[in-house]
């Protein structure tokens, strides 16, 4: 839609993608109806937030009565596609849309988009430190130069969010053809979307999200459209050593790049490690870019996040300079292998966003010390015997807690190999905490890595991470 004045549009979901598309179509002229199945009681902070807007408020429920007379539906993104409410919406030909599909349509700058089931965030969060790097740079030229002058092509300003936390339709307004906006995308908001980043990247595709996706193949075609609607003119970046991400390579329109631990295949430009130094291969050429021991953050996992980073920064025509600033000084985003604190000589780590098995495992990979695992929450019917199976090497105290633990002691009954010493079980995090407190030994680390989800006690992994970080510190 191209004019958004008397248009009728049911948002379903208000959370701060609903809550953020909501206050831009009402200012843009649009009869909005925001839905939530949560009693009006509940949604007192959201209603605050629209307080100056005509938004009108269906709460409780989904009821079919809501879709009169409604141009255009848009479920946020933790709403299921199989609500009865969007199925009738289908059924009576009511098109779909979210918050990222009108953001990128209103987006009037370059946006280069990053999805994954894993490493999203923190690759995200370096692009974005990679470009703003630049837009320094640009400004601080600009300062030097007389305004009749000519200057290097650089943005304004760099815009980072989508799925990371804040939704950019709040700013896009505010955004120039000058500016650049690199955007998270989760599969559950790509289901829905008919456009694609200039720049698309896919880490991975590994077991994720079944529980909303269903099948691995549903779950791959949703993270697949982030490619589906780019043109010859654009860039996709790969990770060539997961085979989820690499299997899509036939569906790239433009330019290819990979990143990866080893060189690409040949022919194949990209990012990659080369004696301790990361590399881009381009058009035959190598170039150094900075060494390893730059990156400050753990794990062979986040070392694929920079160069996946890295070769994203060169499709939008960053320099190495920009890259390695963009990585000094680094540690890491919240609830991401995130150091709380040490006490007593056992360090303790929130890696809270580890709501798959495959992501817990990646956390555990990451560490020598002998491991206190708190491990549960909500499964989302994801295969656990891979983890099971590196919990009996590497975990020295597991402590289970949540809706899931019942699950992850079958798994683990059925690998092989030794038992952690111990293996104890809590109800909530709380107890988990004090209970790796007692079994905890100096040297060892206390990770939170959990393999689940955190809606059986929490808003969402973010505030799993915050009430973990704030039971520590109280120890």
């Amino acid at each position: 839609m191209t004019s958004w004045e008397g248009r009728q549009v049911l948002i379903i979901g208000a959370g701060r993608q609903g809550v953020a598309l909501a206050r831009y179509l009402a200012r843009h002229g649009a009869r909005v109806v925001l839905n939530d199945r949560r009693p009006l009681e509940a949604l007192a902070a959201a209603r605050e937030q629209l307080a100056d807007l005509p938004v009108q408020w269906a709460a409780g429920g989904h009821p079919l009565s809501l879709l009169e007379n409604t141009d255009l539906v848009c479920p946020s993104g933790g709403v299921p596609l199989e609500l009865p409410l969007i199925r009738e919406a289908v059924r009576r030909g009511i098109p779909l849309s979210n918050e990222a599909q009108i953001f990128m349509e209103a987006a009037p700058c370059p946006v280069a988009g990053i999805t994954g089931s894993a490493g999203k965030t923190t690759t995200t969060t370096l692009v974005g430190r990679m470009a703003a790097s630049a837009a320094e740079a640009a400004r601080a030229i600009s300062y030097s130069h007389n305004r009749n002058e000519s200057l290097p092509r650089r943005w304004r300003k760099v815009w980072v969010g989508g799925n990371i936390g804040n939704p950019l339709i709040a700013d896009v307004d505010a955004m120039s053809p000058d500016d650049l906006a690199v955007l998270e995308l989760s599969s559950f908001q790509l289901e829905l979307m008919h456009l694609s980043p200039v720049v698309a990247a896919v880490l991975n595709i590994t077991p994720n999200h079944l529980d909303r996706h269903g099948t691995m193949a549903a779950y791959t075609a949703a993270k697949a459209r982030i490619l589906d609607f780019q043109t010859p003119a654009d860039v996709a970046v790969l990770g060539w050593e997961d085979p989820g991400a690499w299997a899509l390579r036939d569906r790239v329109a433009g330019r290819l790049l990979v990143f990866g631990l080893t060189p690409p295949p040949p022919g194949v430009d990209g990012a990659f490690l080369a004696d301790d130094t990361l590399t881009l291969r381009q058009v035959g050429q190598t170039t150094r870019l900075f060494p390893r021991s730059l990156v400050r953050l753990r794990g062979e996992h986040n070392l694929r996040n920079v160069l996946a980073a890295a070769a994203v920064a060169h499709a939008l025509g960053l320099t190495p300079a920009h890259m390695r600033a963009g990585v000094e000084g680094f540690t890491g985003v919240p609830h991401r292998l995130e150091l709380v604190r040490v006490l007593d000589g056992v360090a303790w780590y929130n890696d809270s966003i580890a709501t798959a098995p495959e992501r817990a495992m990646a956390a555990l990979r990451s560490f020598d010390e002998p491991l206190v695992l708190l491990a549960g929450g909500r499964d989302k019917k994801l295969p656990w015997d891979a983890w099971a199976a590196l919990v009996r090497q590497r975990v020295r105290v597991l402590v289970l807690f949540g809706e899931a633990a019942d699950l992850i002691l079958q798994a683990l009954a059925r690998a092989e190999g030794p038992l952690p010493e111990k293996v104890l079980r809590c109800h909530t995090l709380e107890e988990a905490v004090r209970a790796a407190y007692h079994a905890a030994e100096p040297g060892d680390v206390v990770l939170l890595s959990p393999g689940g989800t955190s809606y059986d006690a929490f808003r969402d992994f973010a505030e799993r991470g915050e009430r973990f970080r704030a039971w520590v510190n109280a120890l």
